[in-house]
């Protein structure tokens, strides 16, 4: 008898459909038709899960020499197969895979979880969408979410070593609002700084730019600064010397905004 020949028989003694022996294996109906009609065979790993859930050996399965299989579960072995089966496949996974700690709370808004949880890191170190956090609240190596922490974050208030949203926090940051080494975005602070409005070390701004170093915008603040209108720093500025400069060519700036690069230009030295 052949593994097709095997697998069907083995399945309709569980009384299963090829549905339901596909979500216990996590692979498709299709998957499971191909398999049965000889087709296609399953990978190591999913042999391995069949054994466990039918109660044979693998040997069993791939040799045809091989015709009779262990006695059929008894009524009630089968919560006691499917646990064995599911850490089978869980330690099978982190041997081959590594180990990536996954959680997703019950609590779901707009299909999503509250809280997703993906951390950890795979043995070839391949980035699988499984190992993605996705929910209103997203913590792992990549996150995406309404608020996301993780190595690469995605969301509207991001964290992370790379971080884009509407709000982001970075290494490497980009967004409405970014903060980082590097920032790119409307509002953008940091070491290098590019955006509309831009403060930092080295700023460029498509309308107004603070730089520590040097400064590049209509409108610049800075040691060295290249602009329509410049500020230099010379012997020092003060606060209110810089906040009325840039009043002077944007009378309609945000004051939070005003304030914020009125303190950078105040400590350029």
């Amino acid at each position: 008898m052949e593994f097709s020949e095997k697998l069907m028989s083995l399945r309709r003694r569980e009384g299963m459909s090829q549905e339901q022996l596909a979500d216990r294996l996590g692979v498709t109906r299709q998957s499971v038709s191909k398999w049965e009609s000889g087709t296609a065979m399953p990978e190591l790993v999913k042999l391995i899960a069949l054994s466990e859930l039918f109660r044979v050996s693998v040997d069993y399965l791939v040799k045809d020499c091989l015709e009779e299989p262990e006695a059929p579960a008894e009524p009630g072995d089968w919560e006691t197969a499917s646990a064995r089966l599911e850490q089978k496949v869980d330690d099978l996974t982190r041997s081959i895979n590594g180990h990536v700690y996954r959680y997703d709370s019950r609590t779901r808004i707009f299909g999503l979880p509250l809280v997703s949880v993906r951390l950890g890191f795979t043995r070839n170190g391949r980035m699988t969408r499984d190992n993605v956090a996705r929910g209103v609240i997203a913590i792992g190596n990549a996150a995406i979410g309404v608020v996301s922490l993780g190595i690469i974050s995605i969301g509207l208030f991001s964290f992370g070593c790379l971080a884009a949203g509407l709000l982001a926090l970075g290494i490497v940051a980009m967004g409405l609002g970014a903060f980082g080494v590097a920032a790119l975005g409307y509002l953008a602070f940091g070491v290098s700084a590019i955006g509309l409005y831009a403060g930092g070390v080295c700023a460029a701004g498509g309308r107004i730019a603070v730089g520590v170093a040097a400064a590049s915008a209509n409108t610049a603040v800075g040691c060295e600064a290249d602009g329509a209108h410049v500020l230099l720093w010379g012997s020092g500025l003060s606060r209110e010397a810089v906040e009325a400069f840039l009043l002077e060519h944007h009378p309609g700036l945000w004051r939070p905004l005003l304030r914020l690069l009125g303190n950078i230009g105040a400590n350029l030295q």
